[in-house]
């Protein structure tokens, strides 16, 4: 039976840096207590059910906004284990409950949707350690890792000063909108008693924290105009022109590195045929910033250039017919916030992690993180450690090494039980 890493890596917490943070200390003390080591040893035992689970997850598509065949296969695997505290939402959100003391409660959520439409082959391929399949690592790893969480709990006693909500939810890619953590906080029953999140996402090392989440707003814009043939109607005025003439514009606004302030231009579409001038055509822009006020200037900057592109064509062309148009639909919004790295939440994660033998980094990044960060509720994002590459590709794959699993996994559950705490 292999003994946590923590276990062996205990004393830098202890005797580190962010050991003066009361948080840290209860952490490193977390590290040797019998109920983590419990847990963390039935995290051991449970590797081959973890990764049977995980395969499972991935093999049931959930493109966005259709994740509900998914939510009800992680809803099976949930009872399987025990789990009787279950519930749907009506976001279409999993709730997982695990009763605790009168103590705040704590969600650890993991997203079910991925980025891939219906219809892709999610058959996972395996080679050796290698798992591959699209969404194997984004996120179907974190999903499963909240059923290893659960059951190393329940296998342990354990329990917490306040409930912990394990949510496997809805809407975190593309235009999803982040409506799953969000009707969790803002419509959900236990929006007013969350008072801290830890979202499960994506591949890594395991040393990872995100304490900021870059906002977003992402726009499908619609140009129009009256079309016809691309012979007999040459020279009247071109939506697709235009819409051209916006790219041209958008790539030439200068942006800040700091805070980082991106845009880009992910799809496009539209027209009729090769030889037909188009009546419609369309693209979706993303925008982002770690600055509110950053995306607020790219924001008005973007549809300047929308509206200097559409001007441009309806003076260089004929508009005998009509003119060209464009409308602009805000189709996703995620809003920006920060933990500070000083907060108890960030100062547990840190220990935890200085615990098993890495040094923790912070950063930024675009999750469900987000959502809470905006309230101001302490949230962060970590990963399970699992290690893998060509995440949101067709050829995703993650490393399942059973001793780099295990220990990533020991990782998590003691940066939960860190922020959790015990009842005493």
């Amino acid at each position: 039976m292999r003994l946590p890493l923590a276990l062996l890596c205990v004393v830098s917490v202890v005797f580190g840096t962010s050991a003066q943070h009361p948080a840290a200390v209860a952490a490193g003390r977390m590290a040797t207590h019998p109920a983590y080591l419990a847990a963390a040893q039935a995290i051991d035992r449970d590797y081959d059910r973890f990764i049977s689970e995980l395969i499972a997850l991935t093999e049931v598509p959930a493109p966005p906004f259709h994740e509900a065949a998914r939510a009800l296969a992680f809803t099976g695997l949930a009872r399987d284990s025990g789990a009787t505290a279950l519930e749907q939402d009506d976001e279409g959100n999993v709730l997982m409950r695990r009763p605790g003391g009168r103590g705040p409660l704590l969600v650890v959520s993991a997203h079910l949707d991925t980025v891939f439409p219906e219809g892709t082959d999610v058959t996972v391929r395996r080679a050796g350690t290698r798992l591959s399949a699209p969404g194997v690592g984004d996120n179907a790893q974190g999903v499963a890792a909240l059923l290893a969480l659960a059951r190393a709990m329940d296998a342990a006693g354990i329990r917490t000063s306040g409930d912990v909500l394990f949510v496997a939810n809805v809407g975190e890619e593309g235009n999803g909108a982040l409506r799953g953590v969000r009707h969790l906080f803002t419509a959900g029953r236990y929006k007013d008693r969350i008072r801290t999140f830890i979202a499960i996402d994506g591949m890594g090392s395991g040393h990872y924290i995100t304490t900021g989440g870059v906002g977003s707003r992402r726009y499908r814009v619609t140009f129009r105009g009256p079309g016809g043939h691309s012979y007999g109607s040459f020279g009247l005025v071109n939506p697709a022109t235009a819409m051209a003439g916006a790219m041209q514009y958008l790539s030439a606004i200068e942006v800040p590195a700091s805070p980082k302030t991106t845009y880009n231009v992910g799809m496009m579409g539209g027209g009729t045929s090769v030889n037909t001038i188009p009546s419609s055509v369309w693209m979706e822009v993303d925008l982002r910033s770690e600055s509110p006020d950053a995306l607020a200037i790219l924001d008005e900057r973007f549809k300047a250039a929308v509206s200097r592109a559409v001007d441009d064509e309806n003076q260089a062309r004929s508009t005998e017919e009509g003119q060209v148009s464009a409308d602009l639909d805000l189709v996703g919004e995620r809003p920006s916030g920060q933990t500070p790295v000083s907060s108890a939440l960030v100062q547990a994660a840190t220990a935890a992690i200085r615990a098993t033998g890495l040094q923790p980094v912070y950063g930024w990044s675009s999750t469900d993180a987000n959502l809470p960060m905006s309230l101001g509720i302490p949230a962060i994002t970590i990963d399970t450690g699992i290690q893998g590459d060509r995440a949101h590709a067709p050829d995703e794959w993650i490393d399942v090494d059973r001793r780099r699993v295990v220990n990533g996994l020991q990782r998590v559950l003691l940066i939960v039980l860190s922020a959790a705490g015990l009842e005493s």
